[in-house]
């Protein structure tokens, strides 16, 4: 196929198709070692940069790019500023980009800076802002991105702690656990906790919060209107917060995530429209970045299909889960996992002798402990890649906890647990009747781990299951039973145990 391709393009026999046909046969590293022995110094390639037929100009430049021929530069450069069709002009951009131009750093400047200064025409909007995209990737290829350090907030903000919906009283006390004089203000919001402070670092330390966002606008324009969006973003302030809390001001790199009910495609061409409007607006000060970014623009979509739009920076140090540094698909989130044990607070005891039996990366077990500190932990898990994760994450930690890679209904130890802790197995593909066995078989070996006067803290989505067993074994009761996700239907349940 690579041969009789570019035997046609000598012919110059459907050039363009050819063209489009090359691109995708070197996906394949073997063909594109043939191309490579082919095209030589790239001379026929380069010659077709001058058709006449703007797709062949912009399958070629491409094509080039892929084969990474470090002697077109120069030719690649001279077509694009002699280019007068717009949308070929980024292809030779997404060329010049997959190869060395660092001595042109200047030239892709100048020319950005010239593009950025324009105000198009409606019908040369889009492909002015591809080329500002492509440019933009290659100065940053080259420069990378000039990283920002926060220095803390010089005036007072607001700020929101984004918790459980079900469950924002437990992030609300810690919030008020905090001295006076830091939040100054509080109030529930429908995500979570709203402060106002001029301070940060106390608040980075709680841990029943997801995230730490910065309210921008309650409005942020319609699903349909990403330059509205964007201008809303724009007018809330979100350069000056930027600028006044970090030392450099360089230009911050921003991502755009989109909570809204809307289809995929859709979606990208609204974060597309929006990110090119704000760069706009802010004069390049703001610029996107799906990849290495510091500052995250959230956009909320409400019940009345407007958006509410929030700041989240990257830049703030957090280290209260630094410890997490492995997960697996069902691990639970360590603000969660923080949340339930101050939940189950009151039914924890100091020195306990405490095991989670199911306990993938140790989430549980650490934040159990640093809640309440524990005498002796286990954990146990099946899966021993789990383990092992579980182990870096405890020592990063500082925990000493005893992970054991084995099947909990085969565990046994010389003395009895204080406390069973546990985020449950999720259902999966097993049936009903699978699980119902498996709640029986892990109330009945329990009995025999547990302590008389124990309890079990357990997180699961399986009401029946639980309620069931606790009906059919006298020797548990239902101490305390906590909503955390009512739509998921995912419960907090303390269950003391004592012999009959």
């Amino acid at each position: 196929m690579i041969e009789k391709c570019y035997e046609e393009l000598i012919r110059k026999v459907k050039l363009r198709e050819n063209l489009s046909l090359l691109k995708s046969e070197i996906k394949d590293p073997a063909e594109k070692e043939k191309l490579l022995a082919l095209v030589g110094d790239g001379a026929l390639l380069l010659d077709l940069l001058k058709e006449e037929e703007p797709k062949v100009r912009k399958n070629a430049a491409l094509l080039l790019g892929d084969l990474g021929l470090q002697q077109a530069v120069e030719p690649l450069w001279n077509a694009y500023e002699w280019e007068a069709t717009l949308f070929v002009k980024s292809s030779y951009l997404a060329a010049l980009g997959k190869m060395d131009v660092s001595d042109y750093l200047q030239r892709f400047r100048e020319r950005c800076s010239e593009l950025t200064a324009l105000e198009p025409a409606v019908d040369e909007k889009k492909h002015i802002n591809e080329e500002i995209r492509e440019l933009e990737k290659i100065i940053t290829g080259i420069e990378g991105i000039k990283k920002h350090s926060f220095q803390g907030l010089k005036s007072d903000h607001t700020i929101l702690l984004t918790t459980n919906r079900e469950q924002k009283n437990v992030t609300l006390g810690e919030v008020r656990g905090l001295p006076q004089t830091i939040r100054r203000k509080t109030a529930m919001h429908p995500l979570g906790i709203l402060v106002y402070t001029s301070e940060i670092g106390p608040f980075t330390r709680l841990r029943t919060y997801r995230e730490l966002l910065f309210p921008l606008c309650k409005e942020a324009g319609t699903a349909k209107g990403p330059a509205v969006a964007a201008k809303a973003v724009w007018e809330a302030g979100l350069l000056e917060l930027l600028q006044e809390c970090h030392k450099e001001q360089e230009p911050f790199y921003f991502r755009l995530e989109l909570k809204a009910r809307m289809e995929l495609d859709k979606k990208s061409i609204f974060a597309r429209k929006f990110a090119e409007e704000l760069g706009r607006l802010s004069d390049r000060q703001l610029c996107n970045s799906t990849g290495d970014y510091e500052v995250e623009v959230q956009l909320v979509e409400t019940k009345n299909g407007t958006f509410a739009a929030f700041a989240k920076l990257n830049t703030i140090p957090m280290k209260r889960f630094s410890y997490r540094k492995n997960a697996i698909s069902t691990s639970i989130h360590p603000a969660t996992a923080a949340m339930l044990v101050e939940l189950a607070k009151p039914y924890l005891k100091q020195d306990a002798q405490i095991l989670d039996p199911f306990c993938g990366v140790g989430t549980m077990l650490i934040e159990r402990d640093i809640c309440v500190p524990a005498r002796e932990k286990y954990g146990i898990d099946i899966y021993g890649d789990a383990i092992r994760m579980a182990r870096e994450n405890a020592a990063l930690a500082g925990e000493k906890i005893n992970f054991i890679n084995r099947d909990y209904f085969d565990f046994q130890h010389g003395y009895l647990f204080d406390e069973i802790i546990t985020n449950m197995p999720v259902r999966g593909k097993k049936t009903k009747e699978e699980m119902d066995r498996f709640y029986y078989n892990f109330f009945v070996k329990t009995k025999s781990i547990l302590a008389p006067g124990g309890v079990i803290i357990l997180y699961t989505n399986e009401e029946g299951f639980v309620k069931k067993q606790l009906r059919l074994n006298g020797e548990y009761c239902l101490l305390q039973e906590s909503c955390i996700r009512e739509k998921e239907h995912f419960y907090l349940y303390i269950i003391g145990y004592k012999i009959r």
